[in-house]
């Protein structure tokens, strides 16, 4: 997936009621006017949050005689853990790095400064 395709599918994500309908979709797929039911915005605007899913990949729309239903394309998600578990795995290598030197640390013998009495 080209840094493009992911800029645009996090900002995609970036909505609160886009994450909403996608995390709906999950459960299976629906139509626009069932996507848009429990929220409190017009039809039109649903169906603009769901053309930014669309273009994003994230949403594909299919006929069904007389319905259009939505259908989450989990293929999207497939690549974007992909994405994320890369750097995942790169920030888990360095802590084990780090925990190795801090043990390392906790080996050595430490030595303390004392001071003896001050002639007076």
């Amino acid at each position: 997936m080209s840094d493009d395709r992911l800029t645009q599918v996090f900002a995609a994500l970036a909505d609160p009621t886009r994450r909403d309908i996608v995390a709906r979709l999950a459960a299976g797929d629906a139509t626009v006017n069932e996507l848009a039911d429990p929220y409190d915005i017009s039809l039109q605007a649903v169906s603009k949050h769901i053309r930014v899913l669309e273009d994003a990949g994230l949403v594909s729309r299919s006929r069904d005689a007389q319905r259009r239903p939505c259908h989450l394309e989990a293929k999207v998600f497939d690549l974007m853990t992909k994405w994320i578990e890369r750097y995942r795995q790169e920030a888990e290598d360095r802590f084990r790095r780090l925990d190795a030197v801090l043990e390392g640390m906790d080996e050595q013998p430490t030595t303390s400064i004392t001071t003896e009495g001050a002639a007076s």
